[in-house]
C-alpha cells in the first residue's frame, strides 16, 4: 500500500463524512446542536469543534516538516486553539465554512505537496502541554485521520439520539473495487 495514496483516500473519506455529518446537523436547531448530551465534549457542536481543534493543532505541527507544505502555511490566518474543548465556532454556519476550508487544505496538501519520502522521517513537535516528542510522521498522519473518524463516530451517535441518520459511514465505499461488475 502506498501511504500517500492511502492518506489521499482518507482525505476524500474525510470530506465525504464531514459533508454527511454537517448535512445531518443542519436538521437540528441551534439549541439541540449545543445541548450537553453527556458526551466527552458535551454536545454535537462541542464534538465537531474538538475535531476542528485537533486538525488545527496537528496541521500546525505538520507544517514545518517540509518547506514544500505551502497549503499548511495558509493555516496561519485561522484560529490558534488553546484548549482541546475550545469552541472556535459557536454556530453551525461558521463551523461548516471552517471545516470546508480545512478539508480543502488537507486534500491539497496531501495530493500536491507531500511525497512518499516525507512519511519515512520523524517529526519533532510539542504537544499542547509543551512536552516534546519525536515520532514517525506516517504514523502521526494515520493518527490525525483516526482522531477525526473516532470523534465523527461520537457525533454520529449523538445525532442518532436525535433520530437523525448520517448515512453510510463505512470507508469501504470509498475504496476502489478493481473488479468490473458490469
Amino acid at each position: 500500500m502506498d501511504l500517500r495514496e492511502h492518506f489521499i483516500l482518507m482525505a476524500d473519506y474525510n470530506i465525504r463524512m464531514n459533508g454527511q455529518v454537517y448535512d445531518a446537523c443542519a436538521r437540528l436547531d441551534a439549541d439541540r446542536l449545543s445541548a450537553d448530551s453527556g458526551a466527552f465534549f458535551g454536545s454535537v457542536l462541542g464534538t465537531l469543534n474538538h475535531i476542528l481543534v485537533g486538525d488545527l493543532l496537528w496541521l500546525a505541527r505538520f507544517a514545518p516538516h517540509s518547506d514544500r507544505y505551502h497549503a499548511l502555511a495558509s493555516l496561519s490566518t485561522l484560529p490558534k486553539p488553546q484548549a482541546l474543548d475550545e469552541i472556535i465556532h459557536a454556530d453551525l454556519l461558521s463551523l461548516v465554512s471552517a471545516r470546508t476550508t480545512i478539508d480543502t487544505i488537507i486534500r491539497r496538501w496531501l495530493s500536491e505537496e507531500v511525497t512518499a519520502d516525507d512519511f519515512n522521517r520523524t517529526l519533532v513537535y510539542a504537544n499542547s502541554k509543551g512536552v516534546v516528542s519525536e515520532r514517525d510522521f506516517g504514523e502521526l498522519v494515520c493518527h490525525f485521520f483516526n482522531h477525526q473518524t473516532h470523534h465523527r463516530g461520537q457525533a454520529s451517535a449523538l445525532l442518532s439520539q436525535h433520530g437523525i441518520d448520517v448515512g453510510i459511514t463505512d470507508l469501504l465505499i470509498d475504496i476502489p473495487d478493481h473488479i468490473n461488475h458490469s
